[in-house]
């Protein structure tokens, strides 16, 4: 896995910029697992994902995370730090759909296709019994209420086959003392980080080239050092 240079950043925020969320994670492991097919990424196991947009926030802007959460009960804003290697202990490595069975149905792990199809259901419960319906393998003609009764069984089995599919933290609120599992989205948060300093990017090309005339290589093909110092010079 290699680190996103400059220009790489650039190039993803801007392919990134109008795409959906999902997309734009899968955007990002594409750059992770240059190794795989892209046809397969809307296929793989939501932890496969995860693993590797985690690695590569790790390798991009290091181990550390500072998680901004906003309490659900007083709407204090909390700082939570977080490090990827403590994030990935523990979590299996299979990157291949993983199967199961509950009440004689055969399911598999969710992959990023099935979140695109629920992405528009404003109903949680009712997007997760669809999840769940579209993972089932054996496809029941009608079975709405069955799959309702056994989504805590079948949530329980998907979260143990494939842990680092849904990451959740422990938090407690300092000022309302109230304590719930918040969800962390490591795509999210990586493509916040690439938009962020892309942004700062377009700034320093911006301000270097109306001062010097450089073009966006040029500029890039200078040491942080010394760009910082021209940036300097510049009033920046």
């Amino acid at each position: 896995m290699q680190v996103l240079g400059e220009a790489e950043i650039l190039a993803l925020w801007e392919r990134g910029l109008a795409r959906h969320p999902i997309d734009r994670g899968l955007l990002l492991y594409a750059w992770a697992r240059p190794d795989l097919p892209s046809s397969s990424f809307p296929d793989l196991p939501l932890g496969a994902i995860n693993r590797a947009l985690l690695r590569l926030r790790e390798i991009c802007f290091g181990p550390r995370i500072i998680a901004c959460i906003d309490c659900e009960h007083c709407g204090t804003r909390m700082e939570v730090a977080l490090d990827t290697g403590q994030l990935l202990a523990g979590i299996n490595e299979v990157d291949t759909p993983a199967e199961f069975e509950v009440s004689s149905l055969r399911f598999r792990v969710p992959c990023s296709r099935d979140l695109a199809a629920v992405s528009g259901e404003l109903d949680i419960n009712a997007a997760a019994v669809k999840l769940l319906e579209r993972c089932c393998l054996d496809r029941p003609e009608k079975m709405d209420a069955g799959f309702a009764n056994i989504l805590a069984e079948a949530e329980a089995a998907m979260e143990n086959l494939d842990p680092a599919a849904e990451i959740n933290l422990s938090v407690s609120c300092e000022d309302c003392g109230h304590s719930w599992l918040a969800d962390f989205n490591i795509g999210t948060l990586l493509w916040d980080e690439i938009d962020v300093r892309a942004r700062a990017l377009i700034a320093e090309v911006h301000s270097l080239a109306q001062a010097y005339g450089w073009t966006e290589p040029e500029i890039f093909a200078l040491s942080p050092q010394r760009r910082a110092a021209y940036l300097d010079m510049v009033g920046v």
